[in-house]
């Protein structure tokens, strides 16, 4: 079993590798715009749960997921040969409201202190 560090590193890996697969590779329109806010790898490398988002917001989450879904196998194979493991974990997505969470408490902020 890795340890967390390492399971970390590859986490960081595979997360820079999809992002620029996503920016050089992909033509799918609806995967435009996306970042990769954060890549979680399980202990035993079963598994890599992807969080995505979009600057639009959750509006197009559904559109996103299915995209991101549909290319799964290619995205699989193409970073099963960039980074090095025995076995490539099963890529999971998920939709990350944190970013638009951010947005708005900002903006909730900004509101009090225009009160003042």
């Amino acid at each position: 079993m890795p340890s967390g560090i390492r399971l970390q590193r590859i986490a960081d890996r595979v997360r820079q590798e999809l992002s620029e697969l996503l920016i050089r590779e992909v033509n799918d329109p609806r995967l435009q715009h996306i970042f990769i806010t954060d890549v979680k790898i399980d202990r035993e490398l079963a598994y890599a749960d992807i969080y995505v988002s979009a600057i639009e917001g959750a509006e197009r989450s559904a559109e996103i997921l299915a995209g991101m879904e549909s290319a799964s196998g290619f995205f699989r194979r193409v970073l099963a040969a960039k980074v090095e493991l025995r076995a490539f974990p099963k890529l999971r997505f998920h939709w990350d409201p944190t970013p638009e969470n951010a947005d708005h408490i900002e903006k909730v902020l900004a509101g009090l202190r225009d009160k003042k």
